[in-house]
């Protein structure tokens, strides 16, 4: 009777199949093990940090500049690379305190970005939502292109009271809700899609 292999023989085989004999022959089965796990999980992206976020008020009204560093998670990039739309959002919405209600909105701005990689051209196109369009030879000048903005003006001087208190609510996000249905609900709950920073400022 032929005798079956010992435990964890055809795991360390299959191991060796994909790692090669020289890389792994000195390593114990539970160290293969997790080199095999290691490799198969995805890197993970680091999470967006806004770098610059900073308010000017003049005459003429009230200004945002900000820059949100960010690399795209390798799902979201795979998408990308198959020519998927993918589109971001900014916006930044001024409240005026009151202390008998809600605080009232007295203010809300919108920007919003399409962005998707042209194979024919190996470039990447960028169009501003309702506005202009521009290709980029790289992804890190595509993204460049959507993830700052100086002297983006986000209210007009008569929407901002004298004398009262306000603040400034300011979010950048990766818009999901603008993705085919189906792939919603495919990537729904995936980290690498929540691509979201969020920052509150008082104006006065």
């Amino acid at each position: 009777m032929t005798r079956p292999p010992p435990p964890g023989s055809l795991r360390r085989r299959s191991l060796l199949r994909v790692f090669g004999v020289a890389a792994l022959r000195s390593l114990p089965l539970g160290s293969a093990g997790a080199a095999l796990v290691g490799a198969a999980l995805p890197a993970a992206a680091a999470r967006p940090e806004l770098t610059t976020f900073d308010i000017n008020r003049d005459e003429d009204g009230v200004y945002l500049s900000y820059a949100v560093d960010f690399d795209l998670g390798r799902s979201v990039d795979d998408a990308l690379m198959k020519s998927v739309p993918l589109f971001f959002v900014a916006e930044a919405t001024i409240f005026r305190d009151r202390w008998y209600w809600r605080d009232r909105r007295v203010a809300h701005a919108v920007r919003a970005w399409r962005i998707v990689y042209q194979p024919l051209t190996s470039t990447y196109r960028v169009t501003t939502v309702g506005g202009l369009s521009q290709s980029y030879s790289t992804r890190a000048d595509a993204l460049g292109a959507i993830n700052r903005s100086s002297h983006w003006k986000i209210a007009e001087p008569g929407q901002i009271e004298e004398g009262a208190g306000h603040y400034i609510e300011f979010q950048y996000r990766l818009d999901t809700a603008e993705l085919p249905r189906p792939m919603q609900i495919g990537i729904s709950g995936e980290p690498d899609w929540q691509l979201s920073v969020k920052r509150t400022l008082r104006l006065n």
